[in-house]
């Protein structure tokens, strides 16, 4: 294993641990070439989103679409930080036109349900996220946490 990968790897597991501050120090030894690696850039945004900060967690996600314009992580991250700076329709524009992959993650079903219950599209939004249930299992206990759905708790019990 080289540095390199070893670096990322240590990144991840920080990231997976809530420990942002540890990844991007992880990632501060990494030159400014392997800064800009897709994988070291998703790494980043996850560590700016855990730490709030959306702004710059969008600036990010950007490049990373970018980077990789075919791939759904982007748009996924991007969407996520324009809807905590409040800008929720806009999140949900911006994976209406991201690449067709994103249909298949179940957290762009989960994602876009709780956007339009912020919105006040209930239906729909009880819909995709019955869908995003039944894609992955897991996310049915995420949603009985989540803030955004609190207006849709009730009838997130039914399905």
């Amino acid at each position: 294993m080289t540095e390199l990968e070893r670096r990322i790897l240590a990144a991840q597991g920080y990231v997976e641990l809530d420990l942002h501050r540890e990844a991007r120090e992880e990632l501060s030894h990494l030159s400014a070439v392997a800064l800009d690696r897709p994988d070291v850039i998703e790494i980043l945004v996850l560590c700016l989103m855990g730490e709030q900060r959306w702004a710059e967690g969008l600036a990010l996600a950007q490049k990373l679409r970018e980077a990789e314009p075919s791939e759904p992580g982007g748009y996924i991250h991007a969407a996520y930080c324009l809807h905590e700076l409040g800008q929720t329709q806009e999140a949900l524009d911006l994976l209406a036109r991201g690449p067709a992959v994103l249909r298949t993650k179940p957290v762009y079903y989960y994602n876009v349900g709780c956007y339009l219950a912020c919105l006040g599209e209930n239906d729909q939004a009880l819909k995709l996220l019955e869908q995003s249930f039944e894609m992955d299992g897991s996310l049915r206990r995420h949603a009985r946490k989540d803030p955004d759905l609190d207006g849709l708790r009730q009838k997130l019990e039914k399905i």
